[in-house]
């Protein structure tokens, strides 16, 4: 079970995991990504005492508005956007400002097809990677 064995490894000194994400590329389910984030932020001795959740695996900014509201409305990960980025049909600049604007959409409680419209960025990537198929 992960959420025994990531003790053990925070016990080693280990100080973040890549738990993979939501829609994620690989075969974990959501609720996995969920319960591994959660064993991950819970402190073993004191308050500060927890390890940095990495999400990776597929993400492009279309999984940040569900990321953000499964993980208790947090920033405080590492959200990894390999291909999400350099995949941008307007190349890595844009992707990176595309994950950007995809997660202030989240933290602002804005639907990201709405923001989309004032964030070209953003609305590029929804048409490249919105299947779910191509980050």
């Amino acid at each position: 079970d992960f959420k025994v064995w990531q003790q053990f490894w925070r016990l080693l000194g280990v100080d973040q995991f890549q738990i993979n994400g939501i829609a994620s590329k690989y075969w974990e389910p959501d609720d996995s990504f969920v319960e591994s984030f959660k064993a991950v932020t819970t402190p073993i001795f004191s308050p500060g005492d927890c390890a940095l959740p990495v999400a990776g695996s597929g993400q492009w900014g279309g999984q940040a508005p569900e990321t953000y509201a499964r993980t208790g409305r947090t920033v405080d990960l590492l959200y990894l956007c390999g291909g999400g980025i350099v995949s941008h049909p307007d190349g890595p600049g844009a992707g990176v400002r595309a994950v950007q604007q995809a997660w202030q959409a989240a933290v602002d409680g804005i639907p990201l097809a709405d923001f989309a419209l004032n964030h070209p960025e953003l609305a590029r990537s929804i048409e490249k990677f919105g299947d779910g198929k191509a980050a």
